[in-house]
């Protein structure tokens, strides 16, 4: 697995953020995910992205997680935020997004963060599978931009 530390401006992580964003139109009808997500959330320390390349240098996977604080959308002290994790459909059923996600976890938690929290959908049974697989539990109380939404599905993982 090739993995690079990448800006979430760069082009190939801006190839697949509208991939994904692509995927989550076809799936809710809705446009994509609305969410604010600036490039430099994911600034070291204060964050990370994350892009997994194939033996061909192209662009399969992508991850990354952000700080978040206490604030009005439910987030608390510690957060560490997943975002855009994706896996191109050529590229899935090999265990990446499984690896890209403990790689998130660990430098996370070198950051500080306390906590792995992580919004999804209920169109989205692969995210669900996952998260639940790798020891995230749903939240007691739903955060995020979509958490006052009955499709939004909200998860947390102890990082301590």
């Amino acid at each position: 697995m090739d993995v690079r530390p990448t800006r979430f401006d760069h082009p190939d992580a801006v190839l697949l953020n509208d991939l994904v964003q692509r995927e989550y139109d076809e799936r809710y009808e809705d446009g994509g995910d609305a969410t604010v997500v600036l490039p430099e959330m994911f600034v070291p320390p204060q964050g990370l992205y994350l892009l997994v390349y194939d033996e061909d240098g192209r662009p399969v996977a992508t991850g990354g997680w952000r700080t978040q604080r206490q604030n009005e959308e439910g987030y608390a002290d510690g957060d560490a935020e997943l975002k855009r994790m994706y896996v191109i459909p050529e590229a899935r059923g090999r265990g990446l997004a499984r690896r890209l996600l403990k790689l998130l976890e660990e430098d996370a938690r070198a950051a500080g963060r306390t906590r792995m929290v992580l919004e999804t959908g209920d169109q989205q049974p692969e995210a669900i599978a996952l998260y639940s697989s790798t020891g995230y539990l749903p939240a007691a109380v739903k955060f995020g931009h979509y958490r006052e939404y009955d499709a939004s599905r909200c998860f947390v993982k102890p990082l301590v």
